[in-house]
């Protein structure tokens, strides 16, 4: 049986097949060759090394392979990495590639209904019939829309992970709209629905899941606005202004110029969004740092520069 990633320890072997997601040939401060790969497989990615590229038991494979591998596990900076001393190119009869594809846990078909409820809701014609377009008519958009992860690696980076951030963030915004009379609900919801959509292009699907030559140059956020404006264009009568606050929201939804967003918000709207999509995006990181680790008999899983603390379990007392 298949030993997947999130199941390896430190200390332990790994001996499998798994997707050679990433492969970089590199030189240590001595001068000493070695292979940088990061594996992966449906539970996540594993940092690993060939310390000895060529020596007999590291055999030939390119990235995006599967291989099979033979090696240790250990710590290293907080981090599980492997030490590959075997490595060779898989059979096809030794994996099912379905294995090897990170997917969101949840039903994909109910999270997109969840979505066109909250497209339904929407009372402003305009904004309706924009979001009809993206997730009714456009069924290319809808395809990769449902099928793309939401991030390369900090949180959601699984197929399905935009459509299950999408539609959490979503609900945060809604909960907000409903606790602030003054915020402007379809604005905020739409926005909500939108603020994402630029990783269809920024992202390219799996088993890549890298950035684009655009997602580099450009970015998701002036992708998404872009797209925003491209399809507003053709709908007859779309208000300038209405328009120009819809994409205010997408620009600033990372809220700090240092988070990648062109503008901070001016917007309640877009203040309500970079809430939103921040409190989605750290609770699902810190969800899945506790999911790697639930396994562990230590309370403290160490220290995690995304939220620049070490990581402690919950105290768990219910009955």
């Amino acid at each position: 049986m298949m030993k997947y990633i999130k199941e390896l320890r430190d200390g332990g072997r790994i001996q499998d097949v798994y997707l050679c997601k990433h492969k970089q040939s590199m030189v240590t401060k001595n001068g000493k060759p070695y292979d940088s790969l990061i594996l992966q497989d449906r539970t996540g990615t594993l940092d690993a090394k060939i310390w000895d590229p060529n020596s007999e038991g590291i055999s030939e494979f390119d990235e995006l392979e599967y291989i099979y591998v033979s090696g240790s596990v250990s710590m290293f900076n907080g981090q599980l990495q492997a030490n590959l001393r075997q490595v060779r190119k898989a059979d096809a009869s030794e994996y099912i590639a379905a294995d090897y594809l990170p997917v969101t846990q949840k039903n994909r078909k109910m999270l997109y209904s969840e979505l066109m409820d909250f497209v339904r809701s929407i009372k402003n014609p305009y904004l309706k019939e924009l979001l009809t377009g993206f997730f009714v008519d456009d069924t290319d958009f809808v395809k990769s829309f449902a099928e793309h992860s939401a991030a390369k690696t900090v949180h959601h980076g699984f197929v399905g992970g935009l459509l299950e951030h999408t539609v959490s963030v979503t609900k945060f915004a809604d909960f907000l709209a409903h606790s602030y009379p003054l915020i402007n609900r379809d604005l905020l919801i739409t926005a909500a629905l939108l603020h994402d959509i630029g990783k269809t292009k920024e992202l390219s699907l799996f088993p890549h899941n890298d950035y684009t030559d655009d997602g580099q140059m450009l970015g998701h956020i002036v992708i998404g606005s872009e797209m925003i404006h491209d399809r507003a264009a053709k709908i007859a009568g779309f208000p300038e202004l209405l328009e120009t606050e819809l994409k205010h929201c997408i620009l600033a939804h990372h809220g700090e110029l240092e988070y990648g967003s062109p503008k901070k918000p001016e917007l309640i709207e877009a203040l309500a969004l970079n809430l939103a999509d921040n409190a989605d995006a750290k609770l699902e990181t810190m969800t899945e740092i506790l999911e790697a680790g639930k396994d562990s008999h230590d309370k403290w899983l160490g220290f995690n520069r995304f939220f620049d603390s070490n990581i402690r379990k919950t105290e768990d007392e219910r009955i």
